[in-house]
């Protein structure tokens, strides 16, 4: 898989270059070398300033939508602070932010506590926006690439398996040399939306190898813990004989691994990714206009790569003013255009959505509308 060569920005750092950027609609929202976004002819533009917050796996893509939308919209300001999904939907139903991001879907009682927090009692829905592989990542001198099968992959994290060498890892790599070093799994330290991925695949892959429930916090006592997609990247790099899961526009030049699906192992890329996406159902029992998946990570679908998170964006179908809801409505309409997507994918490695789905998602985005 193609994706940039670059380290995403630390969360602090990103917001202040988000909030300073563009105000003026300029070129330096654009990191160096990247070129400007293009804007649907249909684009909505606001005057004044939007805040979010959240998922740090959809940080790079956020950079690339709010660069685009600031360079078409010269008057809009939008500010996002990738401080991790759970703390992101925390600020959101807590008023703090007018939307979130969050690599899992609002759950029963955060709709609950949503309707309080939402106009007149009404919803706050899940709105899926990026959709990107979950890179297995390690750092192991002289080996480009492993092979590993789920229950392998479950019993390294879980910390079963701690030697390279270990038979059950050669077993899946014959003619590769790994060397009896010790592995260094690097968990998240933080509440993540993409922890709770990763062991939602593991749970439903792996079997009895992974005996915890699925969550965004990370579920034993880590051998090494980083904040964000990007500090695991960068343990990541800087150990030696480490591992660690990250979203996949953060993976730079690392090697990383194939995962075992059905009798073969497959590379990740937006393509294999998306199999997993558009054979997932919408989630039953939730509110009108809620886009939330049941992703089904046990897949044995040749070509499939299982390993996925679905970044939504959450937002009330209602709020306390017109003014905030024109703004939430135009810059989703943006994340969710055709040029947004392919923005997000050319910078990321995403998987852009497919028409009908942008469709049916934008239909429930220009449902949003304000009490006043």
């Amino acid at each position: 898989m193609t994706v940039p060569g670059h380290r995403t920005l630390p969360a602090a750092a990103l917001v202040g270059v988000l909030a300073l950027t563009s105000a003026c609609g300029s070129d330096n929202a654009l990191r160096e070398g990247q070129n400007p976004p293009p804007a649907p002819e249909d684009v909505a533009c606001f005057s004044g300033s939007l805040s979010a917050a959240g998922s740090s796996a959809q940080e790079n893509a956020m950079y690339t939508w709010v660069a685009g939308y600031q360079l078409a919209c010269a008057d809009a300001l939008v500010l996002y602070d990738s401080v991790g999904s759970g703390a992101g939907r925390s600020q959101f139903l807590e008023s703090a932010v007018n939307f979130a991001g969050s690599d899992a879907a609002l759950d029963e009682q955060e709709h609950e506590r949503a309707r309080e927090r939402c106009a007149a009692g009404s919803p706050a829905v899940n709105i899926p926006g990026y959709v990107v592989p979950i890179a297995l990542i390690f750092d192991l001198e002289g080996v480009d690439s492993l092979n590993l099968p789920p229950e392998t992959i479950a019993r390294i994290f879980n910390q079963d398996i701690t030697r390279w060498n270990d038979p059950e890892i050669a077993e899946h790599n014959p003619g590769t040399e790994l060397p009896d070093l010790r592995i260094t799994p690097v968990s998240r330290a933080d509440d993540s939306g993409t922890t709770e991925n990763f062991t939602a695949y593991l749970d439903a892959a792996a079997g009895g190898a992974w005996p915890h429930e699925p969550g965004g916090k990370w579920p034993l006592e880590p051998v090494e813990a980083a904040q964000g997609n990007s500090g695991i990247a960068e343990a990541v790099e800087a150990g030696r004989g480490t591992i660690g899961y990250v979203e996949a526009s953060h993976t730079a030049d690392m090697a990383t691994v194939s995962v075992g699906v059905g009798g073969e192992f497959v590379d990740l890329s937006p393509e294999s990714a998306a199999h997993v996406v558009a054979s997932s159902p919408e989630r039953a029992g939730g509110p009108e206009h809620d886009h939330a998946l049941e992703l089904d990570y046990g897949t044995t679908e040749p070509g499939t790569y299982p390993i996925v998170l679905v970044t939504y964006e959450i937002a009330c179908l209602r709020y306390d003013t017109s003014r905030e809801a024109e703004r939430v409505r135009a810059f989703l309409n943006y994340v969710l255009s055709k040029e947004g997507q392919e923005a997000a994918s050319a910078e990321t490695g995403s998987a852009p959505l497919p028409a009908d789905t942008r469709t049916k998602l934008r239909a429930s985005v220009a449902q949003i509308s304000g009490a006043g």
